[in-house]
């Protein structure tokens, strides 16, 4: 039976860190595994997924709207493990839906909420069809209780509208815990 897996949480949680260790554990178990991540994301290398703290193992790049027939191009496998889940589209469902009905483990690692403290993307589906969710938290850098948040900030000050997609790390988000998270105006 196929199954699929959703690590998901705060900035700096440790979601792609997550992602990464069970991708290893795959191949210690000498299983095949494709890593994915979409190309909008181009923080840290073009071709592998990094963690914020520098772990990382090569990757595919895909479109956001990837299909099914696209993401067998890139080979058979026991395992398929996709790191910024939010950023996928609609037809990404779909793809995970084929993928575990012939069996496959899916693992996916994504934000649940954007910087505004809405739903991000296609989180909120997958999360609804998720076999196994792990939910990361952060520490709160402002007052250290745990964080559940994320904050998009300028400066060091919050920012409260925008875009909700704007790719950054460090000095463009942090987490933030219910208490001292900015909402939006």
């Amino acid at each position: 039976m196929g199954s699929l897996e959703v690590i998901t949480g705060v900035m700096f949680s440790g979601k792609t860190e997550e992602l990464l260790r069970r991708a290893k554990r795959v191949m210690l178990a000498k299983q095949k595994i494709l890593l994915f991540k979409p190309a909008i994301d181009i923080r840290y290398a073009q071709d592998s997924i990094v963690s914020h703290n520098g772990i990382s193992l090569p990757c595919h790049v895909t479109k956001c709207n990837i299909t099914v027939d696209e993401i067998e191009q890139f080979g058979d496998a026991d395992v398929y493990a996709f790191d910024e889940a939010q950023f996928y589209s609609s037809s990404f469902l779909k793809l995970i839906n084929h993928e575990i009905s012939l069996g496959k483990r899916i693992i996916c690692s994504g934000l649940d909420l954007d910087f505004l403290g809405e739903p991000f993307g296609i989180m909120p589906q997958l999360l609804a069809l998720a076999d196994k969710v792990d939910k990361l938290t952060a520490i709160c850098p402002l007052c250290g209780k745990e964080a559940t948040r994320t904050q998009r900030v300028f400066n060091g000050s919050p920012v409260t509208n925008g875009k909700v997609i704007v790719v950054g790390g460090a000095g463009t988000y942090e987490p933030r815990c219910k208490d001292c998270f900015v909402r939006p105006n």
